[in-house]
């Protein structure tokens, strides 16, 4: 369960719920590398040069090198990188 405050009033509300949802609080991305999901509940990617670096919700990172963002997608939560 997500637990948010809006409106003065507390809201709780499974996590599913929220992915499909616009991102009024924050969203969770999943990292796509060829089809794949290689890194999942992304709140936080940064590119520098041919390289990606991304945080999930527990504060772990993940670099990707020779890769650079070729689509975000809130609708369906998903970050995509494409090999450079």
């Amino acid at each position: 369960m997500f637990s948010s405050v809006k409106e003065g009033k507390k809201v709780l509300m499974e996590k599913e719920s929220l992915n499909h949802a616009s991102c009024e609080t924050m969203c969770e991305f999943n990292v796509i590398l060829n089809g794949k999901t290689v890194f999942k509940e992304v709140v936080y990617a940064k590119a520098e040069g041919d390289n990606v670096t991304v945080k999930n919700v527990l504060g772990e990172t993940k670099e990707f090198k020779n890769c650079k963002i070729t689509e975000i997608d809130e609708g369906t939560t998903r970050l995509v990188l494409t090999a450079s």
